[in-house]
């Protein structure tokens, strides 16, 4: 899709096209680890840097493969470099705070199996942006994840505060506001226009 501007490209997947509030991509960390601001934060950030770095070896691998006529290859590479990534920022991660490691429990290695990480890649292969358009999709899914986990860690938080019915405290609760997040974030629809 050569004919969309950067700008476009980033708040369509950072606002519009939201990989968690829009696609349901994503779901697990989202309802995971978006108890505390600080936690969704640094989940946030991990993603967004594993999406860059899958997103960049996505191209790589994607122009490797159509050179070599070998396309059928595609997922299984995109898939180990995801779990590459993972494993970098899990290493990371553990080496310099290990009380985030902590916190961050199983939903940091649970990253490799997020189906918005192999989301982007794909969905960048199938709209066949050139690098910087890949960059900039990354950039905006990261950025858009982590608003996504940061609304529903600050709802979540101000919800402890108050006087909430027995019947729809905790998982209830969380779902009822991530539908709602999710509705919000369907108004946007619209503002794609003609590049849908």
């Amino acid at each position: 899709m050569q004919g969309e501007s950067l700008g476009f490209i980033f708040l369509n997947a950072a606002v519009v096209n939201n990989f968690v509030l829009a696609l349901f991509l994503g779901i697990c960390p989202f309802l995971g680890v978006s108890a505390k601001k600080e936690t969704a934060w640094n989940m946030g950030l991990a993603t967004l840097f594993v999406m860059l770095v899958s997103s960049v070896s996505a191209y790589g691998i994607n122009w490797l493969l159509t050179e070599l006529d070998l396309m059928f290859l595609r997922l299984i590479c995109y898939i180990a470099v995801i779990a590459s990534a993972v494993q970098l920022v899990e290493m990371f991660i553990k080496k310099f705070s290990p009380s985030l490691f902590r916190s961050l429990g199983i939903f940091l290695p649970l990253i490799t199996t997020n189906c918005a990480i192999l989301g982007l890649a794909l969905f960048q292969t199938a709209k066949e942006y050139d690098f910087l358009q890949s960059v900039v999709y990354a950039l905006g899914a990261g950025v858009g994840f982590t608003l996504a986990l940061l609304l529903m860690s600050g709802l979540r938080e101000k919800l402890e505060l108050a006087e909430v019915p027995a019947v729809s405290q905790g998982a209830a609760m969380s779902l009822m506001l991530a539908g709602l997040l999710s509705l919000a974030f369907m108004g946007f629809a619209g503002l794609g226009g003609s590049h849908g």
